[in-house]
C-alpha cells in the first residue's frame, strides 16, 4: 500500500506513514463539510423592512438548514436553502413594490391636495 499524501510504500494496517506523518485512515476533506448558506441574516432583515409574512416564511427556512445539515440530510439542507434565498427574494420584491405603489399614491395625493390649495 503507497501513502497517498507522499506516495511513500507503507504497511497495509499502518495507521499513519512514518515519512510524512499523514493519517492513512482520514478521510479527504468534501464540499459537504459546511452546511450550505441559510440566508438567515437577510431573511430576518426582509422580514423587518420589507414584507412581514413572506419574511417568516424565509426564516423558517433558514432556520431549517443547519438542523437538516447536522442529522445528516445534505439534500434536505440545500432544499432548504435554496426556499430561504427565494422566499427572502419574494419578501425584498414585494416590500419594494409596495413602497413604489405608497410612494406612488402619495404624489399623486400631494399633487391633488396642493393643486386644489392653488387652484389648479
Amino acid at each position: 500500500m503507497f501513502c497517498k499524501n507522499c506516495g511513500a510504500e507503507i504497511s497495509e494496517n499502518a495507521v499513519i506513514c512514518l515519512k510524512c506523518g499523514a493519517s492513512t485512515t482520514e478521510k479527504p476533506a468534501t464540499a459537504a463539510s459546511q452546511p450550505p448558506k441559510s440566508y438567515l441574516a437577510w431573511s430576518i432583515l426582509t422580514t423587518i423592512f420589507c414584507c412581514l409574512p413572506f419574511g417568516i416564511v424565509g426564516i423558517v427556512n433558514a432556520s431549517r438548514v443547519e438542523s437538516r445539515f447536522y442529522a445528516g440530510d445534505m439534500e434536505g439542507a440545500q432544499r432548504a436553502s435554496d426556499n430561504a434565498r427565494r422566499w427572502t427574494w419574494i419578501a425584498f420584491a414585494v416590500g419594494l413594490g409596495w413602497m413604489f405603489i405608497y410612494m406612488l399614491i402619495y404624489i399623486v395625493w400631494g399633487v391633488a391636495l396642493f393643486g386644489s390649495a392653488l387652484g389648479w
